[in-house]
């Protein structure tokens, strides 16, 4: 009886562990879930950071037409004008004045002249070529007195807005005494605003104009679309950057307001996985987990491309092995899989 009793305990010890070890081999396979493996393909995104301005083309500067004093500056830094607006109010400077005056002088003297010439030719006490010089002299003086009054010389002169537009700087203030060609405000056509940016000369050569930029507000807000409408040639030397301008479309941003550009420069082609498929191991290279006869294989991929929550990659991929996306980072190569269903979206 103790023989029989003895051996029933060994037995009972010796399946004990053999329970433990089925638990232990259920425990080894890992619950995943995969997703099919695609090709196709993704934009190929250069992005940039910049500020709103006017372009080149769409500027003036409204300058000082001769010497004069600023007595009023009628608009503000930001403001939308009208054509034809009150810009700046100039008052002549009294040089401006006295060539004025001496203009006006040199007028009257030579319309006389030509008079008396005119009469001493009837009378035959001149030529016909003093006539033709006096008229001469008198056209010149009109031709210069003419000048002087466009210039705002005659008395005080508004300088108007020639187009409707933004006023992107202004220069002078009441008060001022400015020469001629003074900038004295800077304005810009509203529908020619554009995103001034920079990009690294590395990728400077993959922008060409027209290709299409979304725009992104960086203080947050709704995605603007615009086209590349100029690419630099050389690195401004202030930044290590080429310069890039981007159409802003007309109504939707505000002068000196920050965009980041996603400026798409072609289509990259290979498999197209989502981005939580994509691993990265302890030496920094990226890496795929397929699925094969219930057996997870690691492959080595470099990515080509991401775009919002996608990445397209290359490498030894197996088609038609589905890679694993949830449960991916559990695994290592060569480890037993059980496939499960993505969990169901509760109703709302």
């Amino acid at each position: 009886m103790k023989s029989l009793l003895a051996l029933a305990i060994i037995a009972g010890a010796i399946a004990i562990p053999a329970a433990a070890l089925a638990d232990a081999g259920d425990d080894s396979v890992v619950a995943v879930q995969v997703t099919p493996l695609v090709r196709g393909s993704l934009p190929n995104i250069v992005t940039v950071y910049g500020q709103v301005g006017s372009g080149s083309s769409s500027r003036q500067t409204m300058m000082a037409p001769l010497a004069a004093a600023v007595t009023n500056v009628y608009v503000r830094l930001g403001e939308l004008v009208d054509k034809g607006a009150p810009l700046v109010r100039l008052q002549p400077s009294p040089s401006s004045e006295s060539a004025y005056t001496q203009a006006e002088s040199a007028l009257r003297v030579a319309t006389d002249l030509v008079h008396r010439t005119d009469a001493l030719v009837k009378a035959h006490l001149a030529t016909a070529q003093d006539l033709l010089n006096a008229q001469k002299t008198e056209s010149d003086a009109r031709a210069s007195l003419n000048a002087l009054k466009a210039q705002g010389a005659a008395g005080p002169h508004i300088i108007r807005a020639p187009f409707s537009a933004l006023v992107t700087a202004i220069s002078t203030t009441p008060g001022a005494i400015v020469s001629e060609g003074s900038g004295l405000v800077e304005l810009a056509q509203p529908n020619g605003l554009v995103l001034r940016a920079g990009v690294i000369p590395s990728k400077a050569q993959t922008i060409e104009p027209n290709q299409p930029a979304s725009l992104t507000p960086v203080g947050g807000g709704a995605a603007l679309s615009g086209k590349v409408v100029f690419r630099g040639s050389l690195v401004d030397s202030a930044n290590g950057l080429v310069p890039v301008e981007i159409g802003v479309p007309p109504g939707k941003a505000l002068l000196g307001e920050m965009f980041r550009a996603d400026i798409t420069i072609g289509q990259v082609e290979g498999y197209v996985v989502p981005h939580a498929a994509v691993l990265v191991d302890d030496s920094g290279d990226t890496y795929i987990v397929q699925e094969h006869n219930l057996t997870a294989k690691e492959v080595p991929v470099k990515v080509l491309a991401a775009h919002d929550d996608k990445d397209v990659v290359s490498g030894k991929i197996t088609d038609g092995n589905p890679v694993v996306l949830a449960g991916n980072y559990q695994l290592s190569d060569g480890s037993k899989v059980k496939l499960v269903d993505a969990p169901k979206e509760s109703a709302q």
